[in-house]
């Protein structure tokens, strides 16, 4: 099968860095569907698994952690899915990944794709939805059915892929957003994506918030980086929550949130496959509830850039971009010449 590897963690302007490549086909055991893969998702986990270093791979290893294709054959175990069912997922990242033609995904984190949206929209979504699903409702508790309703949430980094389906995941549940954009392309973006106030994460955020209305909010989601920590601890409501999906080295001072009894929160999606929850299967409902909120026109893809084919040259060029952090949505590689 064509797949696209890496053998040496090169910068992405390095035409080494990734290469096309001959693999053999895997087969359907266990709990694994075989999918062939029809368009995969760029994130910045993907771009810093790639980022140098001093290592070299004997066997091509394959990246990418989002994926959307269709069944081609089950395992003996595998009960949710069959042969023809067209799936989205973002996989393990302990196993291979989905810059392939064909990808062994355990079915419990695997979901039932959105009828109403093509491969290349499609794939733009899991890692995304899982991670700021997992974020706001398994997190910090937020009810997705509305008991939540009316309360206040700031995303920080809200243009990015997981601010992006944030946004629409914290409206449908009720809460009031207030999301960070630092661009006018951004700014416009959160707001078609359903924002209620916008303000700029490139300057003082208490004030903007305050100015709003707020003195504090009820929930915050860093979906960027841990330099607005003190921002997010002055913003916090007393025995509030924050959640984050950054890992840091900087200081994160803890008395403010000792003071205020407020919690928090690490997010990272890859938890439960990587260390086989007995939850596991959360994943596969919480892709397929998303899946049917898309097919009844309450969320839509936050797809923003397709690149085709499949190939090393394209995937170099996504995670260029990625790179930037100019970005907003998701960057789709859709297809195999």
């Amino acid at each position: 099968m064509k797949a696209v590897a890496l053998t040496q963690y090169l910068p992405v302007e390095n035409p080494e860095s990734f290469l096309d490549v001959e693999l053999p086909k895997p087969v359907a055991s266990g709990r694994d569907p075989l999918v062939a893969v029809k368009a995969v998702s760029v994130n910045p986990v993907d771009t810093k698994v790639r980022s140098p270093k001093d290592k070299i791979e004997t066997a091509p290893r394959v990246l990418g952690w989002d994926a959307s294709g269709v069944v081609e054959a089950v395992g003996p175990d595998v009960t949710l899915f069959k042969v023809g069912d067209e799936v989205y997922y973002a996989g393990d990242i302990t196993r291979s990944g989905s810059d392939a033609q064909f990808q062994l995904v355990d079915e419990r984190i695997v979901g039932v794709k959105p009828k109403s949206l093509g491969f290349a929209e499609a794939a733009a979504l899991p890692l995304t939805t899982i991670t700021a699903y997992e974020a706001f409702f398994d997190r910090l508790g937020i009810s997705r059915a509305g008991a939540s309703k009316g309360q206040s949430v700031l995303i920080i980094g809200a243009g990015g892929g997981v601010g992006s389906i944030g946004i629409q995941l914290a409206k449908a549940a009720g809460l009031v957003v207030i999301a960070t954009a630092s661009r006018p392309e951004t700014t416009s973006w959160v707001e078609a994506l359903g924002a209620d106030h916008v303000v700029n994460h490139r300057e003082p955020m208490v004030e903007q918030v305050r100015a709003l209305g707020f003195q504090h909010v009820d929930h915050i989601a860093i979906f960027n980086d841990m330099r607005h920590w003190e921002t997010a601890v002055e913003l916090i409501r007393p025995q509030g929550g924050i959640v984050t999906i950054d890992d840091t080295n900087l200081p994160m001072p803890m008395e403010g949130m000792k003071m205020k009894a407020a919690s928090l929160h690490w997010e990272f999606m890859f938890a439960r496959a990587m260390h086989q929850t007995p939850d596991m299967i959360e994943q596969h409902k919480l892709l397929t509830h998303v899946a049917k909120e898309i097919d009844a026109g309450r969320i839509r893809t936050t797809l923003d850039q397709v690149l085709s084919p499949i190939n090393a040259a394209n995937l170099r060029e996504a995670h260029r971009l990625i790179e930037t952090g100019a970005a907003k949505g998701k960057i789709v590689v859709e297809g195999w010449g």
